[in-house]
């Protein structure tokens, strides 16, 4: 969990801002209060001032007056962020009392904060659901440059640190795209590359999973796994990805060396794409449950700016987790964009 520390080090040492929508929420504050006594971010919260200082003083919070607390009823930008609202949205029907309304709803106001430069990121979720948290940020924040989909990656880290980087795995997408064309796919395993670099640090080596390898099996699902893996060389002509690989051929040296001979990727992937979400996803809470593994996701990928959804299962610990998580994506797209 090394990692971790060193996710939470990078965000101290280039504090980004960003939004927690849901201002009032009791495990939001507290993670808020740890995040602003430990230095990690500079958080805004959205809501009522008097209403949290009430909330913060009955939790016995003392670092809540460091943040910067925005009423989404009343606050100087009201106006001009209803504005670009209207702006963005208006040739799908948007209209000026519209936006005037959506405005005041946290989740638009945090979109529309990162959109004006005013945040850098967000994270959201404890109260509302992913839909709610996904449809202001593609509405307003939209995608990367390059990419049309949004997927979801989870940072796995094993107790036998044989495999990935150090026993940590990226899986994706375990979140979003239930069965993604081979387009999507090869954006999903470029988006998931880049989430490695900026999250983990690391050099991804890119393994393009299917049932088959190196044509083991024939069938229209492996030839969607092949073709991804053509795309994203295209995409990304430097990304280190191999592809079709099984599971086994892309963790395991010695299955590597038989399977696989001569893959640079083969036996040392340290990033996993799934062909479909149910695939991932049941892939994610197997290693999680038979293995022990802590997962720490779904991370939002392929968003122009961090937009993170938080399951409404979440523990105080978590959030404070997504927010320097999200701080680190945060400087590697500012990095990118250079």
């Amino acid at each position: 969990m090394d990692l971790l520390q060193d996710i939470i080090t990078r965000a101290k040492a280039n504090k980004q801002r960003i939004v927690l929508p849901e201002g009032t929420e009791e495990r939001t504050l507290r993670a808020a209060d740890r995040l602003l006594a430990d230095g990690v971010a500079s958080i805004i919260l959205i809501g009522n001032k008097t209403e949290i200082s009430q909330l913060a003083a009955s939790y016995g919070l003392t670092n809540i007056d460091l943040a910067t607390i925005v009423d989404p009823l009343n606050h100087e930008k009201k106006a001009a962020y209803a504005d670009l609202l209207f702006q963005l949205r208006q040739k799908k029907g948007m209209t000026p009392e519209k936006a005037a309304v959506l405005v005041e709803n946290p989740l638009y106001l945090g979109c529309l904060m990162i959109k004006a430069g005013d945040a850098d990121g967000e994270i959201a979720g404890a109260q509302n659901t992913t839909g709610d948290v996904l449809r202001p940020a593609l509405q307003i924040v939209k995608t990367a440059p390059g990419i049309s989909c949004v997927s979801g990656a989870f940072l796995m880290f094993l107790k036998d640190k044989s495999y990935g980087d150090n026993g940590l795995l990226v899986f994706a997408d375990c979140a979003v795209m239930p069965n993604p064309t081979a387009a999507e796919l090869a954006q999903i395993a470029v988006s998931t590359a880049q989430t490695t670099r900026d999250i983990v640090g690391a050099d991804p080596k890119v393994a393009m999973l299917s049932f088959s390898t190196k044509g083991s099996a024939s069938h229209e699902m492996v030839d969607k796994v092949v073709e991804a893996t053509r795309l994203a060389k295209e995409m990304a002509p430097d990304l280190k990805i191999d592809g079709e690989l099984q599971a086994d051929a892309a963790i395991v040296d010695v299955v590597a060396a038989q399977k696989a001979p001569g893959s640079e990727i083969a036996g040392k992937a340290n990033v996993l794409v799934f062909p479909t979400l149910e695939v991932g996803n049941i892939a994610y809470k197997l290693v999680q449950r038979l293995a022990g593994a802590q997962a720490v996701g779904p991370i939002l990928q392929g968003i122009a700016a961090p937009v993170n959804d938080l399951s409404r299962g979440c523990s105080v610990d978590d959030i404070y987790k997504m927010v320097a998580i999200a701080a680190n994506q945060a400087i590697g797209l500012k990095a990118s964009a250079k």
